[in-house]
């Protein structure tokens, strides 16, 4: 038995409704991939898959004509507030990519996600300390290195 869910893309905020099966459980829908899951497009038999790959308004000029059920996803027109911190206030539907990530369970437990595995360096090799007097013996020296 399947029954619709309400997205909203990250981006931009726009809607889409999948049809999916009930005991399929969400953990995440994100603007990024998680690390080791493999995602399937909605068109596909996603069922199997650890997630669903969207592209935010793809395929909304074909499910205007389209009977009930050609499609497991429809966009609905609808958009919420969406903090796009690239892009802030993008046009809806964006056209990017975001993910709708299920729970995984590996020998009976749940799989957490790993964070991205990109770093970044601000400010490269900065000052080890803040600046100021290097210790006691750093004031000024007076008359014979006192």
């Amino acid at each position: 038995m399947g029954f619709s869910v309400s997205y909203y893309c990250p981006h931009c905020g726009a809607v889409v409704e999948l049809e999916r099966d009930v005991y399929l459980a969400d953990k995440s829908v994100t603007p990024y991939p998680l690390e080791g899951w493999a995602y399937a497009d909605p068109s596909d038999d996603f069922e199997d898959a650890e997630g669903v790959r969207f592209v935010c308004g793809e395929g909304a000029d074909e499910n205007a004509g389209a009977s009930e059920g050609d499609s497991p996803l429809s966009w609905t027109g609808d958009v919420v507030d969406a903090d796009d911190v690239e892009q802030p206030g993008v046009a809806s539907p964006c056209g990017r990519e975001f993910y709708l990530s299920f729970v995984r369970y590996e020998d009976g437990r749940e799989v957490e996600a790993v964070p991205e595995s990109d770093y970044v360096v601000i400010g490269g090799r900065g000052p080890s300390g803040p600046p100021g007097p290097r210790g006691p013996d750093a004031g000024p020296r007076g008359p014979g290195g006192f």
